[in-house]
């Protein structure tokens, strides 16, 4: 896939301090775009994107500032936004509701407005997640015409979101052709630089590095296993195709594993990614009211067909580059030009 379109280009990342957000900050980097990202601070420590020694080109803004925000957007006149920021972790939306809510739904309606009247070109590639359909626990996985919903306040608040979207294309960006919106829902994604809480493989190298047993919470759930790189790389295709053509505006996509691939539960990937590491030990503990789903999984017939987008890498391959990540980062070599070598190589993978 051709991506010299992003080169000298004027992008926006929000959230591009975060572990999805800092991957595309990187890549872009290296692609030659002209970058700014947004974020109000630097979620985790460590942090990848503090490796990647990028921050020249960072504006430290909260989306739930409107006239910060739109200020800032308006001053760049961005040729393409990619809009990460988000709270995006399930246990933190139920300590934090409203935190949650004005991050996830305000902070997207916030870019949207600052968009409003906008007169140049601009695609805008609005990331929401998974989770936001209902989940009925069916074994199909959800198409993006499915029944949206939430049992906890982070999905509902992305499911909010997608129906927000929807009324700002329809209402506001209806004859609009110079601004162009489309959102992708992601499933779970693995990779080097995930330092946050409650993520199965950023506890199990948390615990392991210190020799602490991993507590395992749902070792028989499945999810949409797939390197970050695989839906950074769906959003790429999805905003080129956005700025060279009108037909998708007002568009979803969903990014996950093909069909074909081997859907692994929890107590797998934790065997797997243990084999990489000394003293690695873990503990199923299942609560008695557990909120999280069991059974998540995403039809992506849509981004196969219309953006000629898949996963490439099997779950093994995408859990070894994750692994061989995390080695180099505790072997304290620069983490900054490993992480390089992975775009490159998983690019090389691409052709």
């Amino acid at each position: 896939m051709n991506f010299d379109i992003f080169k000298n280009k004027k992008i926006i990342v929000t959230g591009h301090t975060g572990f999805k957000g800092s991957w595309l900050f990187a890549w872009l980097n290296e692609l030659e775009a002209n970058l700014l990202g947004i974020s109000k601070n630097i979620p985790t420590k460590p942090s990848h994107y503090n490796s990647l020694n990028l921050n020249k080109n960072s504006s430290w803004i909260d989306v739930r500032d409107k006239k910060k925000l739109k200020k800032k957007i308006l001053s760049f006149q961005p040729d393409f936004i990619f809009h990460l920021a988000a709270q995006s972790l399930v246990f933190e939306s139920i300590k934090n509701p409203v935190d949650t809510w004005n991050t996830n739904l305000i902070g997207t309606l916030n870019v949207l407005e600052s968009l409003r009247g906008y007169k140049k070109k601009c695609s805008v590639v609005l990331v929401t997640s998974d989770k936001c359909y209902e989940n009925l626990e069916i074994k199909r996985g959800y198409m993006e015409n499915d029944k949206l919903g939430g049992s906890d306040p982070y999905s509902a608040s992305k499911a909010s979101t997608e129906i927000m979207i929807k009324s700002y294309v329809r209402t506001f960006f209806r004859n609009q052709t110079k601004v162009r919106i489309a959102t992708a829902r992601a499933g779970n994604v693995i990779g080097g630089g995930d330092w946050s809480n409650s993520r199965i493989i950023p506890d199990c190298v948390k615990s392991w590095i210190k020799r602490k047993t991993i507590i395992i919470r749902s070792p028989n759930s499945t999810r949409p296993w797939q390197h970050v790189l695989e839906p950074l790389r769906g959003y790429l295709i999805l905003a080129k195709n956005l700025y060279q053509s009108k037909k998708l505006h007002g568009n979803s996509f969903n990014f996950g594993p093909n069909k074909n691939m081997k859907k692994k539960k929890v107590i797998e990937v934790v065997k797997y990614f243990s084999k990489s590491w000394k003293n690695a030990s873990w503990k199923i503990v299942i609560p008695r009211n557990s909120i999280e789903s069991k059974l998540l999984s995403l039809n992506c017939y849509k981004a196969e067909r219309k953006l000629n987008w898949t996963t490439v890498l099997s779950s093994d391959e995408a859990l070894k580059f994750t692994s061989d990540w995390y080695n180099n980062f505790y072997s304290k070599k620069k983490i900054k030009n490993f992480s390089l070598q992975q775009i490159i190589s998983y690019e090389k993978r691409i052709k």
